[in-house]
């Protein structure tokens, strides 16, 4: 049994007032919205005592897709993919292209060490560790009363 919103307003036409409803409804669907935001991949961000760790999921791709960058204080990560695959045998009437891109940045402390940043992939997962300056270090220590 499916179910239809009618609403008094003024959207849709006289014909069909549900038709406002119809489109709302396809264009905010979940599965639309979900596939959107899976277009960004997960973050995620941990410190220890001397570096910063960023592990971003992206599965699928090469390291030779990846391009960090700093820029002041800003870390940009991008990546881009295409695939296209040649088949000359085949006749086709539709060919679609995989094509995928996105850009994450995040403002680093002013306590890191810019020039202590190192970057792996491996098992679908970037992961980026930022050193800490020595000043900014955890310092453990007991004070003495006087």
């Amino acid at each position: 049994m499916a179910l239809v919103k009618f609403s008094n307003g003024n959207r849709g036409t006289a014909l069909n007032p549900w038709i406002g409803d119809v489109f709302d409804n396809f264009l905010n669907d979940t599965f639309l919205s979900d596939r959107m935001i899976s277009r960004v991949p997960a973050v995620n961000i941990s410190e220890s005592e001397g570096n910063y760790h960023i592990e971003l999921a992206a599965p699928g791709l090469q390291k030779e897709d990846f391009k960090i960058n700093l820029d002041k204080n800003i870390l940009s990560i991008s990546a881009e993919q295409e695939k296209e695959e040649k088949d000359e045998t085949k006749n086709y009437s539709r060919r679609e292209y995989s094509y995928n891109s996105f850009v994450r940045s995040f403002n680093l402390p002013d306590s890191v060490d810019q020039s202590n940043i190192e970057a792996q992939y491996q098992n679908g997962v970037l992961k980026i560790n930022v050193a800490k300056r020595e000043e900014a270090k955890y310092q453990s220590r007991e004070i003495a009363i006087k």
